[in-house]
């Protein structure tokens, strides 16, 4: 009932609110939820307010007339939704998908599935799946689920075919051979070897640029860039960028980088990183970008690995407030990698004047120059480098088990259709659209969804510079609005950090939800309690939403729906990895119905498959270990200079199949859920640590005996960095030791990496043999301390109590 504009909600005495997670709790009598509704007259919500436990379901309206449409509102004769003022709402408020389908790969048949229309009703907890909306559906490149199962059919069974259909979309100076794939995915039949398209000459960068000039889009926008500060922002056009990746690449070609040299570059997020990336490509020069957050440590452990021609960088950047010398990073890494054996001649370095001036800026004569004093001075054509399909077209070094980072190669070829692919599938591609991914490019959503994929499909896309809460907690919605961004793809992390964000405006700006009156409970259902932060601006450009990194949780994923996308945009999911160059499991928005939390169903020419720990495949609904069988055109190929690690790595914990390393769930209906990972690799933030990284910089530290790391869930960055230290005799525990060790990990690896909770451990257990038994000490840091399991087998069983002890002093 509606109280002096106060709602108060009461059901058989018992009042009920909710919490910022939308969980239902109890309220003392007489206690109410402030709301102000947001749209439209203030109605009373409760048709009948003093329904009994035996009472029907009533079907409520709220919000601008949204409507949650139940299945258990009583009908009349004609079988027409009633409300309880037996006004009609008719079944076309409800989509079915009514045919039972055989789903890849044993994922079994999908029931009869009852789905609410997308832009009728707000997620809650109680839809199953969320479809969208008619119109959105028809208009969609995949539309239907009949039509995702005929082009799935064919790419499993017609791979050839199905992939060289695509591939002739795009320009080869010439043709593959008589093999579009060739592969030995087995270990038990020798080497291990991917190759599409073998024969095929091409160039990426000549398609991403040249070709699309060539088609008319010359005058497109290609890239607006935003800079940190608010009013810095730019564009280039497809031919303004084609011009100034050919001085980048003549210059290149001046200081002698040819084809298949290795080029690192440390740079922020301006249109200079992408430029050079392109550049790179043209030429067949193999870019190896590295994240401007890793430490100068990681930056050399990279260089000594790939001994590149040249590094190129930026003096300083601004991210929000905080200035971050690059330059200086750059220096020291240079240093260390020539202790290794490994100089570096050239090091171009981009002038930033907002971060540092030119003159405050640390300089080598001989090595260092200005980009500004040499790019502008050379022509703006370049011919092109055309090279084989399966040449390397890049490194991209990310975290393994071992502590050393992997750099894993991909090709060009293969990379170049596929990332083209799924871009224009899982994100309903049109020509029309603003693109904005908030990855940078030092990670490889950057570079398949940023960068390639989306300028291959000559899309407009947008470059952030800055972080996503500065000045405020609004300034994505505002670049939203002033771009018309119509493709917004981001982080669970950063949908969480804006969610709390929101939730600290002290006043409700607009209360979305829905109510249900039930025989057992009145459940309400809140989301975006606090949301001035988004709902201040319009967003009305917005058509799809996506998410990457890690799982998206599904109190996140109704937030992003509701809040951000006014519960009308469909939200990509994706999942997949930088050694898989693309999407791989991932719901395409106009034909399946999507379930808060799930990724769905595969990629065109994907075949997921759920193994236990035998490596037996299991049917049905079932948890295990999420492998893929056969290979597909955008997989990397080996790690540089390390193929034995890449077999042992990927291709031998279960023979015939590409491991993962992530655990997956596959539900009744066939949609997969990604558990987190099962090695020794911590997902922060979409970021993929290894625990032995952050192990061997604490370690490193003089006062640092022993460390082990596990990760735990954390509300905002997904999974947390949780470190248990031994430290060396008589030295007593502190916060300045506490305080030191993190900054030891910050400098060594980046802040990224920095843990979230030291535990102070007398000791760690370990079996007779050594090992550390992560497992316990995994559920010691969730406070699962029930579920420990046998600790017999321990050389010293009562270090586990100690441990206990500490955590709860």
């Amino acid at each position: 009932m509606i109280y002096n504009n106060h709602i108060l909600l009461t059901y058989n005495n018992i009042y009920r609110a909710v919490d910022k997670c939308g969980r239902m709790i109890p309220v003392p009598y007489n206690s109410i939820v402030c709301a102000a509704a947001a749209g439209g007259a203030r109605e009373p919500l409760f048709r009948n307010p003093s329904a009994s436990a035996s009472a029907s379901v009533y079907l409520l309206q709220f919000n601008c007339n949204r409507r949650r449409i139940n299945t258990n509102n009583r009908r009349n004769n004609n079988n027409n939704f009633m409300d309880s003022n037996n006004n009609m709402r008719t079944e076309s408020y409800l989509r079915h998908v009514d045919s039972r389908k055989l789903m890849p790969n044993g994922a079994g048949h999908i029931p009869h599935l009852k789905a609410v229309i997308l832009g009728e009703a707000l997620a809650s907890e109680e839809d199953d799946l969320v479809l969208p909306s008619k119109e959105f559906s028809d208009q969609a490149n995949v539309h239907s689920p009949e039509q995702y199962m005929e082009m799935y059919k064919r790419s499993i069974e017609d791979p050839d075919g199905f992939w060289s259909e695509i591939a002739s979309q795009f320009y080869w100076k010439q043709k593959w051979g008589e093999k579009v794939c060739d592969e030995n995915f087995d270990v038990r039949d020798g080497k291990i070897k991917i190759e599409w398209f073998k024969g095929g000459i091409t160039n990426v960068c000549y398609n991403c640029l040249d070709r699309n000039i060539e088609a008319g889009l010359g005058d497109k926008v290609a890239l607006y860039w935003e800079g940190n500060e608010p009013g810095l922002d730019g564009s280039l056009t497809y031919s303004q960028l084609l011009n100034q990746v050919c001085q980048v690449a003549n210059y290149l070609k001046d200081i002698g980088v040819k084809k298949g040299d290795a080029v690192i570059v440390y740079l922020p997020m301006i249109n200079e990183l992408p430029i050079t990336m392109l550049a790179c490509a043209r030429i067949g020069a193999v870019h190896s970008v590295v994240f401007a957050g890793f430490s100068a440590e990681s930056l050399a452990q990279r260089i000594t690995d790939c001994k590149p021609k040249a590094v190129i960088t930026c003096n300083a950047v601004r991210r929000g407030t905080k200035p971050i010398l690059l330059k200086d990073i750059v220096d020291a890494a240079i240093n260390d990698s020539a202790k290794d054996g490994v100089s570096v001649d050239v090091c171009l370095v981009y002038d930033n004047p907002v971060a540092l001036k030119r003159e405050d800026t640390k300089w080598t004569q001989g090595r260092d120059i200005w980009w500004q004093d040499v790019i502008p001075k050379y022509p703006s054509t370049c011919p092109v480098e055309w090279v084989d399909a399966e040449d390397p077209l890049f490194l991209l070094y990310t975290s393994g088990s071992t502590g050393k980072p992997k750099g894993v190669l991909h090709t060009t070829g293969g990379y170049m259709v596929y990332t083209a692919t799924t871009f224009k599938y899982a994100f309903d591609y049109k020509p029309s659209d603003i693109y904005w991914c908030t990855a940078d490019c030092g990670w490889i959503t950057g570079h398949s969804y940023v960068t390639y994929g989306p300028l291959l499909n000559g899309a407009t896309v947008l470059v952030y510079e800055g972080a996503p809460n500065y000045p405020d907690a609004g300034r994505c919605w505002d670049i939203v609005d002033k771009y018309k961004v119509s493709i917004f793809y981001t982080a669970p992390t950063l949908v969480r950090s804006l969610m709390r964000d929101g939730e600290a405006v002290r006043y409700l700006y607009a209360l979305m939800f829905t109510v249900y009156l039930c025989e057992i409970d009145l459940r309400i259902n809140a989301f975006g309690f606090w949301i001035r932060y988004v709902t201040r601006y319009s967003r009305k450009s917005l058509r799809v939403l996506g998410s990457v990194g890690e799982p998206i949780n599904p109190s996140a994923w109704r937030w992003f729906y509701n809040v951000v996308g006014d519960s009308r945009c469909p939200i990509s999911d994706t999942w997949w990895q930088t050694e898989t160059g693309g999407f791989m499991i991932t719901p395409l928005p106009g034909a399946w119905a999507q379930k808060p939390g799930s990724a769905t169903f595969p990629f065109f020419g994907i075949q997921p498959v759920i193994v236990d720990e035998k490596g037996v495949e299991i049917d049905g609904e079932c948890s295990g270990y999420l492998c893929i069988k056969k290979s597909w055109p955008g997989a990397f190929r080996t790690l540089y200079g390390d193929h034995e690690r890449y077999e042992t790595t990927y291709f031998k914990p279960f023979a015939g199949y590409y491991f993962s390393g992530d655990g997956c769930r596959r539900d009744k209906d066939g949609y997969h859920w990604l558990t987190g990972r099962v090695d020794d690799v911590i997902n922060v933030s979409g970021h993929r640590i290894g625990t032995a990284e952050v192990e061997s910089a604490l370690v490193s530290h003089p006062q640092c005996a022993e460390a082990a790391v596990v990760g735990v869930e954390h509300e905002v960055k997904g999974q947390g960095i949780y470190a248990f230290v031994t430290l060396v005799d008589s030295v007593p525990y502190s916060e300045d030791l506490r305080k030191d060790l993190i900054l030891t990990v910050r400098k060594q690896i980046g802040a990224f990496a920095a843990p979230d909770k030291i535990h102070w451990a007398p000791g760690l257990p370990k079996t007779r043999s050594g090992k550390i038994m992560r497992r316990i000490l995994r559920k010691i840091a969730a406070r699962q301390l029930d579920e420990l399991g046998d600790t017999s087998t321990l050389a010293d069983p009562n270090v586990v109590k100690q441990l206990i002890e500490l955590s709860d002093s």
